[in-house]
């Protein structure tokens, strides 16, 4: 057993794996879900302890990881009598693994401070599968002393974690992953939309171009199932368009414009009023059918 005592609120498709990882490294683990049957099938699972609070969940524990949805659902784990800043000991370190404004994480690493807790704001990328598979990339913004404390934890479900800066340059960082993402897809879903017209075989295409300038994650996990219409799986629109908005927001404080962003950002929107929310994000493909619609 690792002697760290550890405490994961938020148990969804990201979450749940992950903690998964946390309890099989040998931590002692407690979780916590607003979904109270979705903790009792991950202790069935993992043999760890269930919490009835955020702040159930965080007493005794070292370090405690959140992975909720957006920066309202963090503050509403977090603050309050039932949050985990109402028993998180002093010297520990709360851990915020949730897309969010690199606002929001000043200010919890204000909050924490307050408390003599340490704060790390570290979005992660890789998705589901990345999760599922303990090779999630982390994006860290804090101080050194604590990322070097948190490192060994994190390599648990991740192949990757990084400490960018201060607190707020993992949220910006993460910010910067999902505009390249959100670049690629429309590309793919142009190109591919050409290819189709031309009669070429898509899977022969990706075999070729993926192994050139034009390879990218998006194409070898993405680019057939765009081509068979199959998008009921992976990162959905609806959090990527709460994950654009941040992007936006942020450009904009720096007087920034980002076109392709807003536009992406736009053909999801036409997506989401065509009832299509829900749906993976390359379903992008689609947009441009829908527009006259």
């Amino acid at each position: 057993m690792n002697s760290l005592s550890i405490a994961f609120v938020g148990l969804g498709v990201m979450g749940y794996p992950m903690a998964g990882y946390l309890k099989r490294a040998g931590y002692k683990t407690t979780v916590f879900n607003r979904t109270t049957e979705k903790a009792m099938k991950w202790v069935n699972d993992y043999q760890g302890e269930l919490a009835t609070s955020p702040k159930e969940a965080a007493e005794n524990a070292d370090i405690v990881f959140i992975c909720v949805g957006n920066d309202d659902d963090v503050r509403s784990v977090v603050y309050g009598e039932s949050g985990v800043l109402a028993s998180l000991k002093p010297g520990a370190i709360l851990v915020d693994h949730t897309t969010t404004s690199a606002q929001l994480a000043i200010e919890l690493a204000a909050a924490c401070a307050n408390h003599d807790v340490e704060f790390m704001d570290a979005p992660v990328s890789g998705g589901q599968a990345g999760a599922e598979n303990g090779t999630l990339t982390v994006m860290c913004g804090g101080n050194t002393e604590t990322f070097t404390t948190l490192q060994p934890v994190l390599n648990a479900y991740a192949k990757q974690s990084t400490l960018l800066g201060n607190h707020g340059q993992g949220q910006r960082c993460k910010m910067v992953n999902q505009i390249c993402i959100a670049g690629v897809l429309q590309g793919l879903s142009e190109a591919l939309t050409l290819a189709e017209k031309a009669s070429l075989d898509v899977a022969q295409v990706v075999e070729t171009l993926k192994h050139g300038a034009a390879g990218s994650w998006q194409m070898e996990n993405r680019a057939e199932t765009m081509a068979n219409d199959q998008f009921d799986f992976g990162f959905a629109i609806n959090l990527m368009r709460k994950d654009l908005g941040i992007c936006l927001d942020e450009a904009e404080r720096y007087q920034l414009q980002l076109p392709l962003t807003s536009q992406v950002d736009s053909d999801y929107e036409i997506l989401q009023q065509h009832g299509l929310g829900n749906m993976d994000t390359s379903i992008l493909i689609k947009a441009n059918a829908l527009k006259s619609v």
